[in-house]
């Protein structure tokens, strides 16, 4: 399992209050589309308690939308190491990996995550759109 923890986000001075208010924070600031003071704070809850899934997951959102697509790989690889069948972090790892320009790794992610979910149409839509880019780059 690639280890993300620590980073180098989570060097410096440790934030005010306990593991928890970290991650409400967190989310609070990702909530409030400030994706890499998020992250900041995410890495350093991780740091603190690797094992704590909705930490992890949290973190790996932030990295995206912060545009730290390779991050969020790392981030959304280690969830799904330890569960599988979390068709949300295989959904993460496919939209990630997308923007990051691995298709391969993208479609394989994202197919497996509408084979758990076929219900979501927005998973779906990922995937036609990346099998597309790819049919697009191969011809």
């Amino acid at each position: 399992m690639p280890e993300a923890y620590p980073s180098e986000e989570a060097s410096g001075p440790t934030p005010d209050g306990d593991v928890y208010e970290w991650l409400q924070r967190g989310l609070q600031l990702l909530a409030d589309r400030h994706p890499d003071a998020a992250a900041t704070l995410l890495a350093r809850a991780a740091t603190a308690e690797p094992g704590s899934r909705s930490i992890r997951e949290a973190l790996a959102r932030a990295q995206y939308d912060a545009g730290r697509y390779r991050e969020a790989i790392e981030s959304f690889t280690g969830l799904i190491a330890v569960h599988p069948t979390d068709d949300y972090a295989q959904f993460g790892l496919g939209l990630a990996a997308s923007r990051a320009g691995e298709l391969g790794l993208a479609a394989e992610h994202l197919a497996l995550a509408v084979a758990m979910r076929p219900d979501l149409a927005h998973y779906g839509r990922a995937l036609r759109a990346v099998r597309a880019r790819l049919e697009r780059e191969s011809a």
